[in-house]
């Protein structure tokens, strides 16, 4: 077994097969999912979106890890990175979502405010006539 690591004594860190959601922190971000050891930074497993491009909305939801990319929502194994469902939701089109449920929320008001500000910047910078 690994040594537990100083600056955290309360959450000894464990090895692979002793893993638990606790153990695991999870970065979101260009139609890609990797999670991470939360003591060493190792990564513990990555996944794609088979569909949709761009921001990843995340939600941790008890024993799934749910994942919303440009439309496409899908549901996640939090330990193994296995895909358990997947829904297009047709007819509901695309932006940044917000996902909740009981366990909580995706804090997506948040990434939309600075998609909408970077699109804004990026609209003016290219409307912008030099002087000559």
């Amino acid at each position: 077994m690994q040594q537990p690591i100083e600056s955290d004594p309360g959450s000894p860190r464990r090895g692979a097969a002793e893993r638990t959601i606790q153990d695991i922190v999870y970065v979101g971000f260009n139609s890609r999912i990797a999670a991470l050891d939360r003591y060493t930074g190792e990564l513990v497993w990555e996944w794609k979106s088979p569909q949709g491009s761009g921001f990843v909305s995340l939600l941790l939801d008890g024993d799934r890890l749910i994942a919303s990319v440009n439309g496409y929502t899908y549901c996640l194994d939090p330990l193994y990175g296995q895909q358990v469902w997947a829904n297009e939701l047709k007819g509901f089109g695309v932006g940044t979502p917000c996902l909740v449920s009981f366990h909580g929320s995706s804090g997506a008001s948040a990434a939309a405010a600075a998609i909408a500000q970077q699109q804004a910047a990026s609209a003016a910078s290219s409307a912008a006539v030099p002087v000559g």
